[in-house]
């Protein structure tokens, strides 16, 4: 995937962090998935005073994409994090563990191995969802 689409994605990943809803951690968290028809879903964390049921950029994002639009292809996804209107100033942000086994079902729904770029101030990691996520389990053990 070009460059230019992959810096797109990750200003769209920083655009919706500043959406977030991050009271307790002050750490905004934008996420960006690139459908296969060129569409751009994003999403940004939702914190709950409970905390375990706060919710991820990347789980809003598969959420908006499973109730509103076509599945579609699952092409790639940029995550980006950081103090508020500083996202990607930071450490580099990869999926936590439940993010990529939810990002690894619309990917097994479509059929593909997005790119996963992960945003950071030192550096931006271009990996496959099946290096994050190896061996995972997902809609076909269930058949």
């Amino acid at each position: 995937m070009s460059e230019s689409k992959r810096d797109a994605l990750i200003a769209a990943a920083r655009e919706a962090a500043a959406g977030a809803y991050a009271p307790y951690s002050n750490f905004h968290v934008g996420a960006a998935l690139l459908l296969a028809d060129g569409s751009v879903v994003t999403g940004a964390n939702v914190e709950n005073a409970s905390y375990g049921l706060a919710l991820c950029a990347e789980t809003v994002a598969v959420a908006k994409i499973l109730s509103t639009v076509e599945q579609g292809r699952l092409e790639a996804v940029a995550v980006t994090g950081g103090a508020p209107g500083a996202p990607g100033e930071g450490p580099t942000v990869t999926p936590c563990g439940r993010c990529r086994q939810v990002l690894n079902e619309i990917a097994q729904l479509g059929g593909t191995d997005p790119v996963i770029w992960c945003d950071g101030a030192d550096e931006i990691l271009e990996l496959r969802l099946s290096e994050l996520l190896p061996h995972a389990f997902g809609p076909a053990n269930l058949a």
